[in-house]
């Protein structure tokens, strides 16, 4: 086991930060912590990093306590925190030779980690003179450094611009293939693009913990339809099995319906018998954003 969490609790005064915290990690698995802002989660994970103590529980990385061991955990994991620290005057390499120092880890492993996060073509620069994106491939490989086995991000992809995003996504997912990745995010396509199983956290206490597939398999269908012609709420409501309804546009609705039977035939049904035209009628998945929310919903910090 990687990480083992059980009963974590943490207060700043009279809140509660985290209530209660239980979970594992195994190893190699690519995990996303998710939770609206406020929820715990950078918290957890400062704890997993030494950084703060928790007030009761025990929480143990590669099986060393983080209170009782902490240099060893040290050792044992790489850390990019929310806001990547970097000394903006100290070139690539030179900033990366600091961090080899401080860890007493072979020159060689720089050049190792320069290449392993795609570093190469900006090596030479200085860190101020990089894009966001390169800052925090910068990051990773300073986390990357010692060889950690468990590397923990705190929202690693935030403030990047959709290519870099896309490129710091496929570099995780491959180091994720020879370690265990922790990662918090607030990118619901992250996830789904990288993680193997997700927790979401609300109000300090774990939501949700499963594998991404059986997150979003479920009895319920979303369909989405458009009718020519603008149609009453009071009559949507006739739709059999409809759980939820939004009139999104216009003569465009969603629809959530709680039954495993195909519900298009019955919404082609209800469009002849009201003498309405079906103009596009699509079924979707429903997606682990809709989940998020649903399991937050009643939370009222963002």
């Amino acid at each position: 086991m990687s990480i083992e969490v059980q009963d974590i609790t943490k207060s700043y005064g009279t809140q509660k930060a985290l209530d209660g915290v239980s979970f594992t990690v195994n190893r190699g698995e690519i995990v996303g912590f998710l939770g609206p802002n406020g929820a715990g989660k950078s918290t957890l994970m400062k704890i997993l990093t030494t950084y703060l103590t928790a007030d009761e529980g025990t929480a143990m990385v590669n099986g060393e306590d983080v209170s009782q061991n902490p240099k060893a955990v040290q050792k044992s994991v790489g850390y990019l925190p929310e806001h990547n620290p970097l000394y903006l005057d100290l070139y690539v390499r030179e900033y990366l030779a600091f961090n080899a120092d401080v860890y007493k880890v072979a020159k060689a492993r720089i050049e190792e980690v320069i290449n392993l996060t795609g570093l190469t073509p900006e090596a030479n620069k200085k860190i101020g003179q990089l894009s966001k994106g390169y800052r925090q491939r910068v990051g990773l490989a300073a986390a990357l450094l010692h060889d950690p086995e468990v590397l923990i991000l705190d929202e690693p992809t935030t403030g990047l611009d959709p290519n870099q995003l896309a490129e710091i996504r496929e570099l995780i997912k491959n180091i994720g293939r020879d370690k265990t990745v922790f990662l918090s995010t607030h990118i619901m396509q992250e996830v789904e693009a990288i993680c193997d199983r997700v927790i979401i956290i609300n109000k300090g206490k774990i939501a949700a913990d499963r594998k991404i597939t059986n997150l979003t398999e479920s009895k319920e269908q979303v369909i989405e339809v458009e009718f020519d012609y603008r149609v009453e709420e009071q009559l949507i409501q006739q739709i059999p099995h409809l759980k939820e309804y939004r009139n999104t546009h216009d003569f465009n609705w969603l629809l959530s319906f709680s039954t495993e039977k195909d519900m298009r035939p019955a919404i082609f049904d209800f469009a002849h018998d009201n003498g309405l035209k079906t103009l596009k009628l699509n079924q979707k998945n429903k997606s682990l954003e809709a989940i998020f929310r649903e399991m937050t919903k009643d939370e009222g910090q963002d």
